[in-house]
């Protein structure tokens, strides 16, 4: 159980630091280049995996259509927000905002998937969007700039994403889903990456750059995702959802430790809240807690 304790704690020590990895890596390349290279690696993992264990599966009409809406909101969309809102926004700030994603996902469910809505859930989000205030409203100085109004789009593409994807696993096992639909959304992606290059772009040449760029989509995004899940049936599903709670103070730690970032009082006690929300609203029956979960894990491995 230790060992299944440890390994789940390096998976969200490795997602939370992506937020600061991706942070330095928007300066090394353009932000929409970075994130199709990324993507092209971690599809190469994930098809090369579904291959060797033999787990692909025949595409049904209604699942294409799904999977074409989850390439251009759930990856197009999403990434496009998230690489260029960390142009300007930092890491903790990001980390603390996407964090809020299982809240606006339970807030989606109950509009278009008719999902109960609890009292505790309502709760939960008051407390989370308190939190949410205290970091990019008081500690921003009660403005709102561009970097964070592009990461709060890539968190409602995340939460929109799982509804998507909810749908697609009606008939599609949740990994296979995120195979076909990680590599759809990278072949959406990739002629948007190339379009916006130009004279002025830079594309780093620096080993540590790209060297970081391919072991962050591989592990982060790759072998985090499977050993995640793999965790998931040794641990219970509940004790593993407290775990990725601890993602924005990961981003905090390593981005004061890598980058000097300052971490301020309203930022811990802003992600405090968020994190005590996240936990009351999202609190729920074994089954569907599971259900959360899984679908969570399989989809941070594509931030």
């Amino acid at each position: 159980m230790i060992r299944s304790y440890l390994l789940l704690l390096f998976c969200v020590t490795l997602w939370g630091s992506n937020f600061v990895f991706g942070s330095m890596l928007v300066k090394e390349f353009p932000p929409l280049f970075l994130a199709d290279v990324r993507l092209m690696f971690t599809s190469l993992f994930l098809l090369c995996y579904a291959w060797i264990t033999k787990k692909f599966v025949k595409i049904k009409p209604r699942e294409w259509g799904l999977l074409v809406l989850l390439g251009l909101i759930g990856t197009l969309a999403n990434q496009t927000a998230y690489f260029n809102g960390l142009l300007t926004t930092d890491a903790t700030t990001a980390s603390l905002i996407l964090s809020m994603a299982p809240i606006v996902t339970a807030i989606l469910a109950s509009l278009f998937l008719k999902e109960q809505f609890t009292n505790r859930m309502k709760i939960g989000s008051a407390l989370a969007l308190l939190g949410t205030f205290c970091v990019v409203g008081i500690g921003a100085g009660l403005t709102i700039s561009k970097g964070v109004m592009l990461i709060l789009i890539a968190m409602v593409t995340f939460s929109s994403s799982m509804i998507i994807i909810r749908k697609l696993t009606e008939t599609m096992h949740p990994f296979i889903s995120t195979v076909y639909s990680t590599t759809v959304g990278t072949i959406f992606l990739t002629p948007a990456a190339f379009l916006t290059l130009d004279r002025t772009s830079v594309i780093s040449h620096e080993f540590w750059a790209w060297a970081m760029l391919i072991l962050t989509a591989i592990f982060m995004q790759g072998i985090c995702g499977l050993v995640w899940n793999q965790q998931l049936q040794v641990v219970g599903t509940g004790k593993a959802a407290i775990f990725l709670n601890l993602q924005p103070f990961v981003a905090m730690l390593v981005g004061f430790l890598l980058l000097g970032s300052q971490v301020t009082a309203i930022q811990v006690g802003g992600s405090l809240l968020i994190v005590t929300g996240v936990i009351v609203a999202t609190v729920r029956s074994r089954k569907a807690s599971t259900r959360q979960t899984e679908l969570v894990a399989e989809r941070t491995k594509s931030m």
